[in-house]
């Protein structure tokens, strides 16, 4: 747990840093793209003041005539006079050469009146824009000048920049579905604490009465009178057996409670596999006589497995294929021997699964909702155990289901 919440906190840190940096990154560019446009006004301005003074005999100012008031505010000294219309004209040709495409307006100080005459609402994506009726202040020293003003200058300077804002919003959403996905993360661990618990608590409390059950049943099987009386006998057989099963159930809990806390330690051995598979089979059908199971494919095939959990296996395979048959349970092994990897193919005559299930059989506990799983004892922990071992020995496992009727679970063996 503290190996997890260290990853977490180290991934939080990074995913937050990288946000951090690329809003600093979008800040710069967004200044940087500012200044970029407000040089191409001013050579725009300086432009459009040499057209001005074209065709006459005054020379242009010796000083720069173009002074930035504000951000998006203008004034530009001509010291000589000017038509309204042929200034509206070379602003709009100028600003079209040095794709300033952002609406603007311009103003003209009228020294007879004193006071800045509006021009224009210039607009080069609407051809009728609403006219404007702006205020533009008054500049003390100058005689003939006009003033220039972009009122979309930010939106204009934004929307350049809706690549970055894009990124930024997209690296937004990532960190609240790391943020998300990591709170669910924890949730699971805690409910996967606390359902280990609960199965070792209840585990151990069974534990302790079942085994005086056994030990009192098998000294009671033992009496002479129990001997004599055949269905006191059958009785008590019936308490051994059943209390064997449970106790069995109990252990395969626990030892799934443990896997789960610790990686299971694997010994692994060079096993010979057909007489592996051979003893199984021939257990399992003294205890199910009518089970039919062929094996195909006999080669003297040799694999790298533990063979305790190997046999279990096989044992909780066979087993499960013979509860989830409704007649006789017909087996078939298909073993593959291919060039990089043995492929072992169980196949049943069972009841079979909706294939919308069959991607949930080897989760724990879980069970096919059937009427046939009411009536076979079990706590959906065996194909989960499989799994389990089949990926300690880095394995390979899939269920599928036969065109006919039954499954096939797959077991791919890297050579």
């Amino acid at each position: 747990m503290k190996k997890l919440n260290i990853i977490i906190v180290l991934g939080l840190i990074a995913t937050i840093g990288i946000l951090i940096a690329q809003l600093l990154w979008t800040k710069e560019a967004f200044n940087l793209e500012e200044k970029k446009f407000t040089q191409k006004t001013h050579i725009a301005l300086l432009e459009v003041v040499k057209k001005l003074y074209q065709g006459t005999n005054s020379e242009l100012p010796s000083e720069n005539p173009i002074k930035k008031i504000s951000n998006d505010y203008y004034i530009v000294n001509v010291e000589n006079d000017f038509e309204p219309k042929i200034l509206e004209y070379y602003l709009k040709t100028e600003f079209e050469k040095f794709n300033i495409t952002t609406d603007f307006e311009y103003a003209m100080y009228n020294c007879q009146s004193d006071e800045m005459v509006y021009g224009n609402y210039i607009s080069f994506t609407d051809k009728n824009p609403e006219k404007h009726t702006v205020h533009f202040p008054k500049h003390k020293n100058l005689v003939y000048y006009f003033a220039i003003r972009f009122p979309n200058e930010t939106s204009y300077l934004f929307s350049s920049l809706r690549f970055w804002f894009i990124l930024s919003f997209a690296l937004i959403i990532i960190l609240l579905v790391y943020v998300y996905s990591i709170y669910t993360i924890i949730q699971q661990k805690k409910y996967s604490e606390l359902q280990r618990d609960f199965i070792n608590n209840i585990t151990h409390e069974f534990k302790t009465p079942l085994s005086s059950i056994l030990l009192a049943s098998n000294f009671l099987h033992k009496q002479e009178p129990i001997q004599k009386e055949e269905k006191l006998k059958k009785y008590t057989e019936i308490i051994i057996n059943q209390s064997k099963k449970l106790n069995s159930h109990i252990e395969q809990l626990l030892n799934i409670a443990k896997s789960d806390n610790a990686p299971m330690e694997m010994e692994l051995q060079t096993i010979a596999l057909i007489p592996t598979l051979n003893e199984v089979i021939e257990n399992m059908q003294l205890k199910h006589p009518n089970l039919i199971v062929s094996l195909n494919g006999g080669q003297a095939l040799n694999i790298l497995a533990d063979p305790f959990h190997f046999t279990n296996i096989i044992y909780n395979l066979l087993d499960n294929s013979v509860k989830y048959c409704d007649g006789t349970p017909i087996i078939t092994i298909q073993i593959t021997n291919e060039p990089q990897q043995i492929v072992l193919d169980f196949s049943d005559n069972g009841i079979g699964i909706a294939n919308k299930n069959i991607n949930f059989i080897f989760d724990k506990f879980y069970r096919i909702p059937s009427i046939k799983s009411n009536e076979v004892n079990g706590f959906g922990l065996g194909l989960y155990y499989v799994k389990k071992i089949c990926i300690q020995h880095h394995w390979k496992i899939a269920a599928s289901n036969n065109k006919e009727k039954g499954i096939t679970i797959r077991i791919v063996i890297p050579k």
